[in-house]
């Protein structure tokens, strides 16, 4: 076994348990709501996630995996150690914002340790800003956008629906609502395995390529690349994650079924266009800003700014904390090689 072959089936590895670290770390992003409203088990509310976490394999594409494995960093100018180093970084970000139960970004944390180990062998004339609206200048716009449009959909969905059912019962509208929220739940899941699941697929990719599995130019992942992410994600997702469910369903704002459902539908709406144009987005955040915005529909008081606030620098540090781990590892791993 030649040593490209065995660091490249490593790096496949460290990717798909980064997959499933993802799965878990943002099981909260597709459970919370509909757990802190009551309406589902956290069992069945897991396993709905996790199946339609999967089933979005069908949907969508791999545009998103095309802009992270070739749209970020100029390919030509890694290797291997490169991509395994900016794994550990995410893994280890991504496992230290897990322990304390904060809601950060696995996409950031995938994407920052990738530029940090790249830029720690490079410079930074290996990131590649020309592309729009994939690359980096639609990544870090959406850092903004995402929560933006989240919180702009869920605020208008809430105002929507209490304009349609001002005249109902509210026994009844909640009734409703119970039900609907399942599907705005197995919406919302679906639209996170469409972006996220595809961003371990792009890395994967870009180790194919540098370790020569296929060839230089190719933009779609092999098949059994696209379905072991999928399943990844997916059993990470079944393994919970419910120090982060605590903190997004209960301590940013107080949720109804009928909150649940337009914070969900909101999200999924802006995730699952965001997938169909190839931009890695961050799920954490789009979720985050929807439910702050149909928090804030009832008073501005409702919603914890003090957590908000926490969530948010959490957001801030996440690219700069993986860049720095990926960067420090990489520097690590040159003195084996």
């Amino acid at each position: 076994m030649s040593t490209t072959f065995a660091l490249v089936s490593l790096i496949i590895l460290l990717a798909l348990i980064f997959d499933y670290t993802n799965g878990f770390h943002d099981a909260a992003n597709s459970i919370a709501t509909v757990v802190s409203t009551r309406v589902l088990s956290p069992g069945k509310a897991v396993a709905l996630a996790a199946f339609f976490n999967f089933v979005a394999v069908f949907f969508v594409g791999t545009h998103v995996a095309s802009t992270i494995g070739t749209g970020l960093i100029d390919i030509g100018r890694i290797s291997e150690w490169v991509i395994l180093a900016g794994l550990i970084g995410a893994i280890t970000w991504n496992l230290i914002t897990w322990y304390l139960g904060l809601p950060t970004s696995s996409s950031h944390a995938l994407v920052g340790g990738y530029a940090g180990a790249a830029v720690a062998k490079s410079g930074f004339s290996v990131l590649l800003w020309n592309t729009w609206p994939k690359g980096w200048p639609g990544t870090l716009s959406f850092i903004v956008l995402s929560p933006t449009i989240g919180l702009v959909l869920g605020t208008s969905l809430m105002v929507l629906v209490a304009w349609i059912f001002r005249r109902a019962a509210p026994s009844r509208v909640d009734k409703l609502f119970r039900v609907l929220q399942v599907v705005s739940a197995s919406l919302y899941s679906l639209s996170h395995g469409t972006n996220d699941a595809q961003k371990t697929m792009g890395i994967m990719l870009a180790a194919l390529i540098t370790g020569g599995v296929v060839a230089q130019g190719t933009a779609e992942p092999p098949y059994w690349v696209i379905f072991s992410a999928y399943t990844a994600i997916a059993l990470g997702t079944l393994s919970g994650g419910w120090r982060i469910v605590k903190t997004m369903g209960t301590k940013i704002t107080k949720l109804r079924p009928v909150g649940g459902f337009c914070a969900e539908t909101g999200g999924a709406i802006a995730i699952l266009f965001a997938s169909s144009y190839g931009i890695p987005v961050s799920t954490t955040h789009t979720i985050t800003g929807a439910i702050v915005g149909v928090g804030s529909t009832k008073r501005l008081s409702s919603v914890r700014w003090g957590v908000a606030g926490r969530i948010v620098w959490a957001w801030v540090l996440t690219i700069p904390a993986a860049a720095s781990i990926s960067a420090l590892t990489y520097f690590m791993l040159s003195f084996l090689y």
